[in-house]
């Protein structure tokens, strides 16, 4: 009896790898802005890999401070859950993650840990070449200036 359920688990197990969907990754670079408090600038890249409808990715941004403004600056590096549409022409995306940040404004800062909720869409352009476009929430912990941080990006997404 043993050796039957052996045999049924090595066939099913097989089966499984046979039927997957290849992984793909994506690399992707990335400019945008950030309206909390008000419109500055965010640069930032991303790592990541999707079976069909499933992805993760890890990415990290700097959104710049201007102290004249009083708009503090700050560094996030964030882990990533996906559920993706399987398309291969315009695939839209949510995603929700976490990770660590750092916001600065003069000599004062602060760092914590940080959640994120958004989603966007990537199109395809070229052979592997993709155009990139996301929104993002960060609700940041501890004793940030701001809580809630928006940001808008449009990068350039390489799939391999």
């Amino acid at each position: 009896m043993t050796h039957h359920r052996l045999v049924i688990s090595a066939i099913a197990l097989a089966a499984v790898f046979a039927l997957a969907a290849p992984a793909q990754a994506d690399v992707t670079a990335f400019l945008g802005r950030s309206t909390t408090p008000a419109g500055h600038a965010v640069k930032g890249g991303a790592v990541g890999i999707g079976l069909l409808v499933v992805g993760f990715e890890v990415e990290g941004a700097i959104h710049t401070e201007d102290a004249l403004k009083k708009i503090p600056g700050l560094k996030t590096g964030m882990g990533n859950v996906m559920v993706q549409t399987p398309t291969g022409g315009a695939q839209l995306y949510a995603t929700i993650g976490g990770g660590l940040y750092r916001e600065t404004l003069g000599t004062a800062s602060e760092t914590s840990f940080a959640t994120n909720i958004g989603g966007g869409i990537k199109i395809g352009l070229v052979g592997p070449l993709r155009l990139r476009a996301d929104y993002r929430v960060l609700n940041l912990r501890g004793t940030p200036k701001y809580a809630t941080v928006q940001r808008f990006y449009v990068g350039a997404s390489l799939k391999f």
